[in-house]
């Protein structure tokens, strides 16, 4: 059995216990699943699967799909102002190049302000019952190679939601909590010391 199904296995125990409890933080019931980003396909076929099965068990599996997000925050910039966002970024690819609109994307999300993604995740997920749903954050390399800091996001979550959030990570574990996005061997790892990488 390789290593991703191994840790895939724990997962699903985790993930069975009752009561469910992903971290000692209230405020912070997420955990990490890291994945090597060419195990993408297969990793998707497991989500999928173990979320039937723990609907099958009477839990509700909400898949949360960061590329929808993304995308959907572009659309909520351009609405609080026509001229920034989505066709913003669509237009500034087809006048400049494709590296214009990526660092366009990259100034929208760094800017907290500007930036609706925790804000949208959160709103998804209101109304939910934490004692028995459980997320899937999934397509996260939608966000690659810089769009947003993925490793941070769980942490800007905290005590906006109180739903448990499994973030499916693509990229390596470098050492107990540093985390490579999308492996890119030029790059530092980043850390989270405050949610288990699993």
């Amino acid at each position: 059995m390789s290593s991703l199904e191994n840790r895939f296995l724990d997962l699903e125990r985790k993930l069975k216990r009752q009561p469910l409890r992903l971290n000692p933080i209230k405020t912070l019931p997420f955990m990490i699943f890291h994945y090597s980003p060419g195990e993408e396909w297969k990793l998707r076929r497991m989500v999928k699967n173990l979320g039937i099965q723990l609907e099958n068990e009477g839990k509700n599996i909400v898949f949360l799909s960061m590329e929808e997000l993304l995308w959907d925050s572009l659309k909520a910039i351009e609405q609080n102002n026509p001229i920034e966002g989505y066709h913003a970024v669509v237009e500034l690819e087809k006048d400049s190049c494709f590296l214009e609109a990526q660092d366009q994307v990259i100034t929208y999300f760094s800017d907290n302000d500007c930036c609706p993604l925790v804000e949208q995740i959160a709103n998804r997920l209101e109304g939910l019952d934490p004692g028995n749903t459980i997320v899937f954050l999934i397509h996260v390399a939608a966000m690659a190679p810089d769009l947003y800091q993925v490793h941070v996001l769980l942490d800007k979550l905290e005590g906006k939601t109180m739903v448990p959030i499994i973030l499916f990570y693509p990229g390596s574990l470098d050492g107990i909590t540093g985390l490579r996005f999308m492996d890119m061997r030029d790059r530092d790892p980043m850390g989270n010391y405050r949610v288990e990488i699993l």
